[in-house]
């Protein structure tokens, strides 16, 4: 699936990365904590945090991944939106828990 339908399906903001959208989302991981995102998520997943800090898009580049969601109605910092222009990396944002979005997205067919 792609990264744009599940932007569509589940109605997310675009922050960064439009360019991104035509990624394929290969998998997900759900997790605030970096070093558990690193050790567990892969090139192409997409990952679903409330963390909000510009460290979000240092791990989303080296892993590779699809895109980053950021729940719970947060707000990514200027720093970290900025940084993800330059990087070229998604982030998205909703309103919806960590825990909504996981579930719609697991729905849409990503395992």
């Amino acid at each position: 699936m792609r990264l744009a339908e599940i932007v569509d399906a589940l109605g997310l903001q675009v922050r960064t990365g439009q360019e991104s959208l035509s990624r394929e989302v290969t998998g997900g991981c759900v997790s605030d904590l970096l070093s558990y995102t690193m050790a567990n998520a892969r090139a192409g997943n997409i990952w679903i945090t409330i963390q909000v800090h510009p460290n979000i898009v240092g791990v989303a580049d080296l892993l590779d991944l699809a895109g980053v969601v950021v729940a719970g109605g947060q707000e990514p910092e200027k720093g970290t939106l900025e940084k993800a222009s330059e990087q070229g990396v998604a982030i998205l944002t909703t309103g919806e828990t960590a825990f909504g979005v996981a579930g719609r997205i697991y729905g849409l067919g990503v395992r």
